[in-house]
């Protein structure tokens, strides 16, 4: 296990390097700065993106009091509690590093701004390792995963580069929905982790819409905004997964259960059509 673990990293590496010797660098478009909205609201600048990040700062530290609150979440492993601490403490700091970010947009800001989202992304890595691969590997992995981020982020800012961010950010949208579907969860309740990351997806879709989603609403609220309130669902389906989940007694993926669903529909659908075909003729016997 441990040579797997080393040839993982090593090639890991290797890709990571590969990617920046034949790709270009990709610098900070300032065009990113300008949103739609630049609304003023009792004194706050472009106020609907800045006020919107409120919802971090509410699950972050309902997430932060619940993990550590009479064990309310059902933690059984010490690297879950300090992933799941170390995630929430993230997304509440979201609301402070976005919302000083959007009061004047700028690079040395936005720094602030995607350093917790950061450190969120990977604590969430840490915890699928602990939780569906190896709990030692996963608590030890915790604390190099967060620092790999906040090293794509001084990376950026330093050498105006942001393809290490880009793939901090994009690797673990890829990797935990297939970690979701294809490896046997420890927990109960798995599909919460897709609602995450659909609504993940849905945020940057409309980031990217965001003057469109804007003109489309006659001005009332831009695609940001939405767009934070939509990421703000990514820690509450996690919460809410804690919350209701249990251990998992029967340790099959969601991809085998799915299969197994699919084969006894089929199986269903074929007894149906059988049982049909049997009184069809039953009935036109009776008929003669």
């Amino acid at each position: 296990m441990r040579k797997r673990s080393v040839w993982a990293w090593g090639v890991a590496i290797v890709c990571f390097i590969v990617l920046m010797i034949v790709t270009p660098a990709i610098p900070q478009s300032q065009e990113y700065h300008n949103f739609a909205d630049q609304r003023k609201f009792l004194g706050i600048p472009n106020a609907l993106n800045v006020v919107s990040n409120f919802p971090f700062l509410v699950i972050g530290l309902i997430g932060l009091v619940l993990c550590h609150h009479g064990n309310y979440f059902k933690l059984s492993l010490q690297g879950e509690l300090w992933g799941w601490t170390c995630f929430y403490i993230g997304v509440a700091a979201v609301a402070f590093g976005s919302a000083y970010y959007h009061l004047k947009p700028n690079d040395a800001r936005l720094v602030w701004d995607r350093l917790p989202m950061t450190v969120a992304f990977t604590s969430i890595i840490g915890i699928f390792i602990i939780e569906r691969i190896d709990e030692r590997k996963g608590t030890v992995f915790l604390i190099p995963l967060i620092l790999a981020g906040v090293v794509s982020i001084m990376y950026w800012r330093f050498f105006d580069d942001l393809r290490p961010y880009a793939a901090v950010q994009f690797v673990p949208c890829l990797a935990i929905p297939l970690m979701a579907i294809l490896l046997p969860p420890m927990y109960t309740h798995s599909t919460y982790w897709l609602w995450a990351a659909g609504f993940y997806l849905l945020a940057k879709i409309e980031e990217a819409a965001d003057k469109p989603i804007y003109n489309w609403s006659y001005h009332i609220v831009s695609g940001h905004t939405v767009k934070h309130l939509c990421a703000a669902m990514v820690p509450v389906f996690l919460t809410l997964m804690l919350a209701k989940r249990d251990i998992e007694t029967n340790r099959i993926s969601l991809f085998q259960s799915w299969r197994i669903s699919w084969s006894k529909t089929k199986e269903n659908g074929t007894a149906v059509d059988s049982l049909t075909c049997t009184y069809s003729g039953v009935a036109v016997e009776e008929s003669h």
